[in-house]
């Protein structure tokens, strides 16, 4: 058996055996000497571990565990997980919409799918003008049940056969028709590596994570605002990640909003800038807080529990953490 076999069996083990308990981080070096390896193996499995996409039910917490092709589900009561549904194809973000119906990006379909209650994953989205999509990141729906969605190339998400088929890395909207189907429409065309979306709370204006690594381009949280049309405005940059002597800071991963519309989001890393943490932005991208998360790359982040004040976080290193919190989530749904 493979050296990076025998580490995820030893971390999915000790899962199981509630060794590990969510939100404990794992100790990537006591790994690696425990397995006689460098440190590199280790964060190579940690990498297959990645937690994404929490939402809130009203009765418990739904999140991606991308790799294992799972949502897994988390009751507040017991602090139980277990899986809600298989066979997800490494879906990544999920949203509901107004009604409770849930949609997920399905990055290894390359698709935009609902996960029906029957049990079934319906595709709703999976082309832009007869091309396909590349690797749908995340997605926000709006009051009109307009599901707009991120769609870089993330290369860990879609078999290494696949290519590419649009010249661009864009955001897309997906709109519902009378006969049940969707059309798409591409919707930025300034984006460079689009990730968290969100839609605000007087549905006027989208917020979009600009996240592309590339020396020269920065990480942005932009905000751009939505015409009666349906097209987008003139974006305003509200905060901009850059870099240090170390490297590249990592910009937002996914976000959520609270009662007052502040948007609630994670960024940084252990490689350069400040650190891994939750940062708390204003409508107009003032920094109102920040929370140091403990894990290398929180991916994103809800609001739920009874009283919508708990904030449930996911990491590429498969946590899932909460935290009492002194604000009011908000979601269209439930």
């Amino acid at each position: 058996m493979k050296v990076s076999d025998q580490i995820r069996l030893r971390i999915e083990e000790a899962i199981s055996s509630g060794e590990l308990l969510p939100g404990d981080a794992i100790d990537d070096v006591a790994l690696a000497k425990s397995h006689k390896v460098s440190r590199t193996p280790v964060r190579e499995v940690l990498r297959e571990l990645i937690t994404e996409g929490p939402v809130w039910t009203g009765e418990e917490i739904l999140f991606t565990h991308i790799r294992k092709s799972r949502i897994l589900r988390y009751d507040l009561k017991t602090n139980a997980i277990n899986v809600w549904r298989e066979g997800t194809n490494r879906t990544n973000g999920l949203c509901f919409d107004a009604h409770g119906k849930l949609f997920g990006c399905c990055s290894g379909g390359r698709s935009i799918v609902r996960f029906d209650p029957d049990g079934k994953n319906t595709v709703i989205a999976d082309r832009l003008d007869g091309k396909k999509l590349s690797t749908p990141n995340d997605l926000a729906v709006d009051r009109k049940g307009r599901i707009w969605f991120t769609n870089p190339v993330n290369d860990g998400n879609w078999d290494k056969t696949e290519k590419e088929e649009l010249d661009h890395r864009s955001v897309l909207r997906a709109d519902p028709q009378a006969d049940g189907s969707y059309t798409v429409t591409r919707v930025t065309f300034d984006t460079t590596q689009p990730n968290g979306i969100l839609v605000s709370r007087d549905q006027r204006t989208l917020y979009v994570a600009e996240s592309s690594y590339t020396r020269g381009i920065d990480r942005e949280l932009r905000a751009y605002p939505i015409k009666e049309d349906g097209s987008l405005g003139t974006y305003d940059v509200l905060f901009t990640w850059g870099e240090d002597a170390r490297g590249l800071h990592r910009g937002i991963d996914g976000m959520c909003l609270d009662a007052e519309g502040n948007i609630i989001a994670t960024a940084g890393w252990e490689v350069s800038g400040p650190g891994p943490m939750l940062y708390v932005f204003s409508p107009q991208g003032r920094v109102l807080e920040t929370h140091p998360v403990n894990a290398n790359r929180p991916t994103n982040v809800c609001f739920g529990g009874p009283d919508m004040t708990t904030v449930f976080v996911t990491s590429t290193n498969g946590h899932f953490f909460k935290a009492q919190t002194n604000r009011v989530g908000w979601a269209m749904f439930p």
